[in-house]
């Protein structure tokens, strides 16, 4: 299969990430995020719809025209992610909850795979109109930049991950600084003690070595996988079915992992999808007991592969 000249450039993309700790950032070519900024402010008190537009500028300007790598992504490059943010508090002094959404194109076909659907129940940040939004990544500046910061690495790293294997681990490592810097602020979702369903959790899971079979296999699932199904059906599915078996290794040997979760949440209809045509019984079969087994809850929904 002869990939377009877009998705070269992207599998090239890792090969160079030595680069990133050499060369500064330079503002040539076009940005990585293409970040759409959804916003709710029921909850906040005496609002004025002026601070809010200015806000929601100033957010998808920070995410959309800052460099976050050294490589030169072409504008249909561009990684799609959603922030969609549900305020409360005082004008100044918000709360939120943020549902962070990305996604990649699957080759040869018109659909988008998620990357990423994470809700981040522990936003807590200060915002006056006008304000600049300064990040430096080797400093703290104030939470809603590391929280920006934060979200775009690990948003770029699954990206990388999903074109070759363990490809974002130097995004997931600047994750991780920003998080370990954070943590000046005093403010929930960047400690271990916030609980197990946090960005904190979200990025240990990533980068744990209990995890490592997992996050080589978002390469396979995705490049090996859903990149080559329209070609080639029946050479997809034992990849999709290696890929629950290293899941269920993994939440073997942690159950509570949101890392997992989030993926089987957001992989599950694919999984259904593709396996469901399976011309093998057996693969049907071994398919609704892993899915079954990782995801009990919504075991009448995979009852469709045994059909």
């Amino acid at each position: 299969m002869t990939l377009p000249v877009l998705w070269f450039n992207k599998l090239k993309k890792t090969n160079f990430l030595i680069l990133f700790f050499l060369i500064p950032f330079f503002k040539s070519g076009a940005q990585e995020l293409l970040c759409e900024i959804n916003m709710n402010a029921a909850g906040v008190q005496s609002v004025d719809q002026r601070v809010l537009t200015d806000m929601k500028r100033a957010i998808k300007d920070f995410m959309n025209q800052r460099r976050w790598t050294n490589d030169n992504f072409k504008t249909e490059e561009r990684i799609k992610c959603t922030i969609a943010l549900s305020l409360s508090g005082t004008v100044g002094n918000y709360t939120a909850t943020a549902q962070i959404i990305a996604s990649r194109p699957v080759y040869g076909t018109s659909y988008e795979t998620k990357l990423l659907n994470f809700l981040d129940k522990e936003w807590a940040f200060q915002y006056v109109e006008g304000q600049p939004l300064d990040f430096q990544p080797g400093t703290f500046t104030n939470n809603l930049t590391s929280l920006l910061a934060y979200y775009a690495y690990i948003i770029v790293g699954l990206d990388y991950d999903s074109f070759s294997k363990l490809g974002g681990k130097n995004y997931f490592q600047l994750a991780q600084q920003v998080s370990q810097n954070a943590l000046q602020g005093g403010l929930k979702g960047w400690n271990q003690f916030d609980g197990t369903n946090t960005r904190f959790f979200l990025l240990e899971n990533i980068m744990s070595q209990q995890f490592a079979g997992f996050r080589e296999s978002l390469y396979e699932y995705h490049r090996k996988g859903l990149d080559t199904y329209s070609e080639k059906p029946d050479d997809t599915r034992p990849i999709l079915l290696d890929v629950l078996r290293k899941l269920k290794v993994a939440f073997e040997q942690r159950p509570t992992s949101i890392f997992v979760k989030t993926f089987i949440d957001m992989k599950a209809p694919e999984f259904i999808k593709i396996l469901k045509d399976a011309t093998k019984p057996e693969q049907k079969q071994e398919a609704y007991a892993l899915l079954t087994f990782l995801d009990v809850q919504n075991t009448d929904s995979y009852g469709e592969l045994l059909k």
